[in-house]
């Protein structure tokens, strides 16, 4: 059984890929920093593919499933992407366009490619990383916030599909609150809620994902998820506009 993990440098990605090579996965792992990735994983007993790339180029997305077309990928986990936090006439839209394309294109893409590989042989599963944000809006963070919705959608449209075909193959949404890694400080934000560890998020996701779980939402965030079905939008902005502080530096 061999799993792709995208962003799998650290983080969730890190700790989605060292947890399943304790369940005996040979794991492809993807990141832009190559000796990361080599040092991260240099000690594990099972097969491990290093893959340096660029997901927020198109061309690399297609490459990267080209390049892993006869390695019989049997779980692909599209993890990698970042936030970025400030009034939406103040971020960078360099930054933002580079997180659109990270976010959503290399999701999309690997997506479609994989599969489309995987229902044909009708067998694989997909985890796709989002966060509770994709079920809300995000003043401050309005990018973000915009990128996990359409991946939620996207997500959830696809599992139908699967399910109105009757196909084997399995697709999962993770969709964590603030986790303990270095996204707060690539995406200059702090919350006023409480993170958890990102070893027990990404366990958790991948035990739930290999029962099958179609959603899979950490137990600090079910009741967010429960109270997001019946708070007007307008409280729903008013509230993550309070926990999203600007991180000051």
């Amino acid at each position: 059984m061999k799993a792709l993990i995208t962003g799998a440098s650290s983080g969730m990605g890190r700790d989605m890929a060292k947890y399943l090579a304790k369940l005996g996965f040979d794991l492809v792992v993807v990141s832009r920093d190559r000796k990361k990735l080599e040092d991260t994983y240099k000690d594990e007993k099972v097969k491990v593919k290093i893959i340096d790339m660029d997901l927020t180029k198109t061309d690399n997305c297609i490459k990267l499933h080209e390049m892993l077309k006869k390695d019989n990928i049997d779980i692909l986990i599209n993890n990698a992407g970042f936030g970025d936090a400030g009034k939406f006439t103040d971020t960078n839209l360099d930054k933002e366009l580079e997180m659109i394309d990270l976010n959503i294109k290399s999701y999309h893409i690997l997506m479609k490619l994989f599969l489309t590989d995987f229902v044909k042989r009708d067998y694989g599963k997909i985890l796709n990383v989002a966060s509770i944000a994709g079920f809300m809006y995000g003043p401050y963070m309005s990018t973000y916030y915009a990128t996990k919705n359409y991946v939620v959608s996207l997500t959830l449209g696809i599992i139908r599909e699967l399910k109105k075909d009757k196909s084997k193959v399995k697709i999962s949404l993770f969709c964590p609150g603030p986790v303990k890694t270095n996204f707060n400080n690539v995406a200059n934000v702090k919350f006023n809620i409480g993170s958890i560890d990102s070893a027990y998020a990404s366990k958790y996701a991948i035990d739930k994902m290999l029962k099958g779980k179609e959603i899979i939402v950490p137990p600090n965030m079910k009741m967010v998820r429960f109270f997001v079905h019946f708070l007007p939008y307008k409280l729903m902005i008013f509230i993550n506009s309070y926990v999203q502080e600007r991180k000051i530096k």
